[in-house]
């Protein structure tokens, strides 16, 4: 079972959510030990490496690294706003 690990940014995100979809979210990342590329993920375009998963409104931006054995959550953020895409320009490589 792959570990998880949480970037401060997408933990600063989710922080600021209710606890409602905050719940549904860590559920969700959660989940991600067991299945780390769900059928419903999608690869980020532009980005080989990381992944996509959508919980309602909201995307989480993910890089799953089969020979760590690790899930990197690097960003969590709004679809609306297009706000997640903005900052994933300006950070992923």
């Amino acid at each position: 079972m792959p570990a998880i690990d949480i970037k401060p940014k997408a933990k600063k995100f989710i922080e600021t959510l209710p606890p409602k979809h905050q719940r549904q979210i860590k559920e969700s990342i959660l989940s991600l030990q067991q299945e780390p590329l769900p059928q419903d993920a999608k690869k980020l375009m532009g980005y080989e490496n990381y992944t996509r998963i959508d919980i309602g409104e909201y995307r989480i931006v993910y890089r799953f690294e089969e020979n760590d054995d690790l899930i990197t959550v690097v960003l969590a953020g709004k679809r609306n706003d297009n706000d997640i895409y903005r900052v994933a320009k300006r950070t992923l490589k």
